[in-house]
């Protein structure tokens, strides 16, 4: 009896980036350099919340999980880009392939849960400052990111079994520089109604559903801070939040702007700078806006370093 989920084929090419021979040069170097702020951008927010006990609050708990995120986010695709950008022929193993997308869903999704989770810190601390302490305790910040990590695990995880189960022809050819779980559906050449059916359940809430409590958090705070006629505390209020609202415009600007604004561009040349936002954009600015409009990741890097040269 021949099997119909056998995978025929035993490894994928990925296309890469759309960008002429002369030019991969610049863009290979541009690229590591990118990747390797990333991984020291994020390591430092790490370190820091770690070490400086003014920044163990609710608020850096949830920086530290999303800077975590975003250095594995990072290195999840982009160093088997740079390594593909060598070869001439930028393939990946089935096995490989599966568990790179994998990692991109567990960690790409991880920052919508991380960004409404800092946005009801924010919503909390302003609306309801007296209790905050009670509200926002330890205990339930710990649940709120382990949960997370746990669905997204989880929702990686059936998504992956699915496309196992896929049997994938002759045509492996991923029109992505790293195995997207749209792409892969489309290549394969057996029933791809179960997959389709799981990102229209559950792909669509997860996106959506953080969005909308982000929205309806800061709705709260702006009404909130409306009724406060004090230009101090209105000032003091934005500037609290204006670091997490530059990501979350960041985050979902770059899905409004690619995906509702009409473009000239074929979609797969959408696909793959939406790709390299999500991938390598984003998670290198995101240490750079926390540290560059917040006052506390300054002040807190001054001690440690202080701290480190009085050791010394």
């Amino acid at each position: 009896m021949i099997m119909t989920n056998q995978t025929v084929i035993s490894s994928f090419i990925l296309r890469g980036l759309p960008i002429l021979p002369e030019h991969q040069p610049l863009f290979y170097a541009l690229l590591l350099s990118m990747f390797l702020t990333t991984i020291m951008g994020n390591l430092i927010i790490i370190i820091l919340i770690l070490l400086d006990s003014h920044l163990h609050t609710p608020m850096y708990f949830f920086l530290s999980n999303l800077s975590f995120s975003d250095f594995c986010f990072a290195s999840v695709t982009t160093p088997k880009l740079l390594k593909n950008m060598q070869i001439e022929v930028p393939s990946i193993p089935y096995v490989g392939c599966l568990t790179q997308m994998y990692f991109h869903i567990v960690f790409g999704n991880m920052e919508n849960f991380l960004l409404s989770g800092m946005a009801y810190d924010r919503y909390v601390a302003i609306c309801f400052p007296l209790h905050y302490t009670s509200i926002m305790s330890l205990k339930f910040c710990v649940c709120v990111v382990a949960m997370s990590w746990v669905f997204n695990i989880l929702y990686a995880m059936l998504h992956t079994l699915l496309l196992a189960r896929l049997s994938f022809c002759e045509d492996n050819m991923i029109p992505q520089f790293f195995c997207d779980l749209s792409a892969l559906i489309k290549l394969a050449c057996s029933d791809t109604y179960i997959n389709e059916l799981m990102i229209f359940i559950l792909g669509g809430p997860i996106i959506v559903i953080p969005f909308l409590l982000i929205i309806v958090s800061y709705v709260q705070i702006v009404s909130s801070i409306l009724k406060v006629s004090s230009a101090r505390v209105i000032h003091k209020v934005f500037s609290t939040c204006g670091s997490h609202l530059s990501v979350v415009s960041l985050f979902y600007g770059t899905i409004i702007g690619v995906y509702l604004c009409p473009s000239a561009n074929n979609s797969t040349v959408k696909e793959t700078v939406v790709a390299m936002m999500y991938t390598v954009v984003t998670p290198m600015l995101n240490p750079f806006i926390y540290s560059l409009r917040n006052r506390d990741i300054k002040e807190a890097l001054i001690r440690v370093l202080c701290k480190k040269k009085i050791c010394l």
